[in-house]
């Protein structure tokens, strides 16, 4: 059982991340939390691991913190939620937002999240509501970014995680116009995933 990578940083991808250790090159799904949290390619990067195992496959997801490996045990413990569920669940809110909906019992935030509908939401609040940590009540909020590459980047990850292109059109470009000059794409990402939230 795999519970922690400590290697170089070889491929970055929005949802997957591939680590050199010693030679040996780990493919490991990651939400875009983590993935901005990662930093560049040939950067020394450490990962908590959540090792899947199933008849056909073993597959390996990261997360940079604890609270996020945290929630994705609690959340594939919850009937009906698998990895790849879970993996699409943090990637669509930030972790401590997800934390405070859940213990809100606030479902219409939560049925934003692509791919979680108003029963999978209203289970994640009965059945997580009193299993998670508690987080600090103050989020901050980052500015965002400009460029045509930048935008197709950025609008093609978001896709790539489920959400609707009109909504995701509309989130990129509040996020562009809100940023400074040269702004990199994890920032960008970040801020069109807060206005996706809202």
């Amino acid at each position: 059982m795999i519970a922690l990578l400590r290697g170089r940083l070889l491929e970055k991808h929005p949802n997957r991340l591939i680590v050199d250790v010693h030679g040996v090159g780990y493919d490991v799904q990651v939400p875009v939390s983590t993935f901005y949290e990662a930093g560049d390619a040939g950067r020394d990067v450490t990962l908590r691991i959540h090792t899947h195992v199933r008849e056909d496959q073993i597959a390996l997801f990261g997360f940079a913190t604890p609270l996020e490996h945290q929630l994705f045990e609690r959340l594939i413990a919850v009937n009906g939620i698998g990895p790849k569920l879970a993996l699409q669940v943090l990637s669509g809110i930030e972790p401590s937002d997800f934390v405070r909906a859940v213990q809100g019992g606030d479902v219409v935030r939560l049925t934003r999240i692509p791919g979680v509908g108003k029963k999978t939401a209203e289970r994640m609040t009965l059945e997580l509501r009193d299993r998670l940590p508690a987080v600090d009540a103050a989020a901050p909020s980052d500015p965002p970014a400009g460029s045509d590459l930048l935008r197709a980047d950025v609008v093609s990850a978001l896709v790539n995680l489920g959400y609707q292109a009109g909504l995701v059109d509309k989130a990129v470009t509040a996020a562009l116009a809100a940023a400074g000059e040269a702004p990199a794409f994890e920032v960008v990402l970040r801020a069109a995933l807060r206005q996706l939230a809202r």
